[in-house]
């Protein structure tokens, strides 16, 4: 089966376009309401931030949604099926939350029960997690009761590491459009196989493309606006319901079969690696200091890099770069009928990443005392 990616085009223009018209229009509203994010000993921002980003990228959000669902471009994802309708409830709740814990901050177990019924409504209105493919083993179709926990625990999961990642400017909404750019490509590539049947996780997820490319300049640093809570957690529970539609429903394995079998569900595990892994290494690290999960430190990636001897802005670009590269490790292989030979240069480039993340800071050093 073929795609019009010109339909898809006009999708992400639109929520790009609506989310970055509607900005300043936020930012006026933060700055008038006092919603901003002051310096602290936790923040690396040295003046006061508006906050409430996340509302555009909510505005673009629906705007591309209804050019979609009035246009008649993605029959699939729109007739007969309450899908849509759960991705936008799922939306509304998570923005919710977020705005509110930005505009009066809210109690962790607070958020996690609002995550919790997003989640809630992806599952009730259809999307979920039906199929759970391991790699090397047949797919599992997922008892009802124990599919509503995984989906769950995937939005909740999704949602927490855009949170997490969201410490410098341009970081997250960069690592997520990536993200979502690399996941639109495969998802269509499952699609023109016949693996996958609706249209509706590669739209969501070159919307949620869209809105990152919106929104970051005005994110990049120094950074005019913060993207909030509600930015954060809407962009994770988006990403989660385009997994899930896309990973969630297909039983066949399609991946690279010369040097793994990835199942469409692991792939954005290895696409979002980074904020993925952060979010491991923080529940790790507040478990052995017995403290909350949410409570904040300077211990994150990026807190690591500036300690380095990074810069803010070179930070956010080895971050990018390393969701750039685990997602050219993905497509490669599933564009090019399982060749394995991706893992050289995929190699190489990941050792000069490395590389460069160790030993940049000491040659600036260097340079700048000569």
């Amino acid at each position: 089966m073929e795609l019009d990616l010109s339909s898809f085009l006009v999708v992400g223009l639109v929520a790009a376009g609506v989310t970055g018209l509607t900005v300043p229009i936020f930012r006026s509203v933060a700055l008038s309401r006092g919603a901003q994010v002051l310096p602290n000993e936790r923040a690396v921002h040295a003046q006061p931030t508006p906050t409430l980003g996340g509302g555009a990228m909510f505005v673009g959000f629906i705007a591309a949604m209804a050019v979609a669902a009035f246009s008649g471009w993605f029959p699939e994802a729109f007739s007969g099926t309450s899908d849509p309708l759960a991705v936008l409830g799922c939306a509304v709740i998570a923005y919710t939350v977020g705005l509110v814990d930005d505009l009066r901050e809210i109690s962790a177990p607070a958020k996690t029960a609002g995550i919790v019924l997003a989640g809630s409504m992806l599952y009730l209105f259809g999307v979920s997690i039906i199929y759970f493919r391991i790699p090397f083993v047949d797919p599992i179709i997922v008892d009802p009761g124990l599919s509503y926990l995984l989906t769950v625990v995937w939005v909740m999961g999704m949602a927490n590491a855009v949170n997490f990642i969201d410490g410098l400017d341009g970081l997250a909404a960069g690592i997520v459009g990536i993200g979502a750019l690399a996941f639109f490509f495969y998802a269509l590539r499952l699609f023109e196989v016949g693996f996958l049947i609706s249209t509706l996780g590669p739209l969501l997820l070159i919307i949620v493309f869209g809105i990152c490319v919106g929104f970051l300049p005005y994110n990049v640093h120094p950074a005019q606006i913060f993207m909030g809570d509600g930015g954060a957690i809407l962009l994770g529970s988006l990403m989660a319901a385009s997994t899930m539609a896309v990973g969630g429903r297909t039983s066949d394995p399609f991946s690279g079969q010369t040097f793994f079998f990835y199942a469409p569900l692991v792939i954005p595990l290895v696409i979002l690696g980074v904020p993925i892994l952060d979010t491991l290494f923080a529940i790790i690290r507040r478990a052995t200091r017995r403290q909350g999960l949410a409570t904040a430190d300077k211990d994150h990636m990026h807190h690591r890099l500036m300690r380095l001897g990074h810069g803010h802005a070179r930070s956010v670009f080895i971050l990018w770069a390393w969701t750039a590269l685990l997602s050219g490790f993905v497509l490669w292989p599933v564009y090019n009928d399982g060749s394995g030979d991706a893992i050289v240069p995929v190699g190489v480039a990941a050792l000069g990443l490395i590389l460069f993340t160790l030993f940049a800071p000491g040659f600036r050093r260097q340079r700048e005392s000569v």
